[in-house]
């Protein structure tokens, strides 16, 4: 009866395992691949990694209409890994909404909350930019290279949404909520987690590694604690609706970030 009992089990924790590893590879995962290989060509690069940029948003197409386009099926498709991982949590025994945080509205601690997680993280993301950026640990990121049109600041809007959703769903949500049923410790789902965060941004450099991991830590201890996936995502758009927006408003007056 035991064998019995156990077999299940054990077919179960393969399925979650093999999930997971499917997950990622489908979406943030790749990316931190891709991402390695990258920062590899940037090192490489004549100059080195200091005299390499990467541009976040970049222009697809010389039509705008296209461009446009392009950009709406970006926010599109790259938004799908999210719903995904969400309709696996949901086959699970349970509500879905109630694993991620999200089952019962509370507008004002969420809206709260994200915008103090967002203060909390930009200030000091950005004083690590510079400084990376002077020893030579760091890219020029930037983060919008779009055409001055009347779609541009409502696709940045919906880019930084984007990236909101899928990181913070499968990275943290998703992900931390498959690990403790595959049996892993907070400490383990923590770190994991956040240094997945880090490994998609190292195209970067190693500057915007570091950031991400220590935003990783802070974001997954918050999860931990609260278990609200919510307040991030507003975060984390709110950070990248200023990286994004304000650099494309402002970017002729944001030279010592170069």
């Amino acid at each position: 009866m035991a064998v019995l009992l156990r077999e299940p089990r054990d077919s179960q924790w393969r399925t979650r395992r093999t999930e997971v590893l499917f997950v990622l590879a489908l979406s943030l995962g790749a990316s931190a691949v891709y991402a390695l290989v990258s920062l590899i060509a940037k090192l490489t690069a004549p100059g080195g990694l200091a005299a390499q940029s990467a541009t976040l948003n970049g222009s697809v197409s010389e039509r705008p209409y296209l461009d446009l386009t392009y950009q709406l099926l970006g926010v599109v498709f790259g938004v799908m890994p999210a719903l995904f991982a969400v309709h696996l949590l949901s086959r699970d025994p349970g509500d879905a909404r109630a694993t991620l945080g999200l089952h019962r509205p509370r507008p004002v601690f969420d809206l709260a909350s994200g915008a103090g997680l967002a203060a909390l993280i930009g200030l000091p993301g950005l004083g690590l930019y510079v400084v990376a950026r002077e020893l030579g640990l760091n890219a020029n990121v930037v983060p919008a290279a779009l055409p001055d049109l009347w779609w541009t600041v409502p696709v940045l809007i919906l880019a930084a949404a984007q990236n909101a959703v899928l990181e913070e769903i499968v990275v943290v949500a998703y992900l931390q909520t498959r690990l403790q049923q595959l049996g892993a410790c907070v400490a383990t789902t923590v770190t994991t987690s956040a240094v997945l965060r880090g490994s998609y941004h190292l195209y970067q450099g190693v500057g915007a590694f570091v950031g991400n991991v220590v935003m990783g830590v802070v974001f997954s201890l918050w999860y931990v604690r609260t278990r609200r996936v919510l307040p991030l995502v507003i975060a984390h758009t709110i950070l990248d609706v200023v990286s994004f927006v304000g650099y494309a408003l402002l970017r002729e007056h944001l030279s010592f970030l170069r």
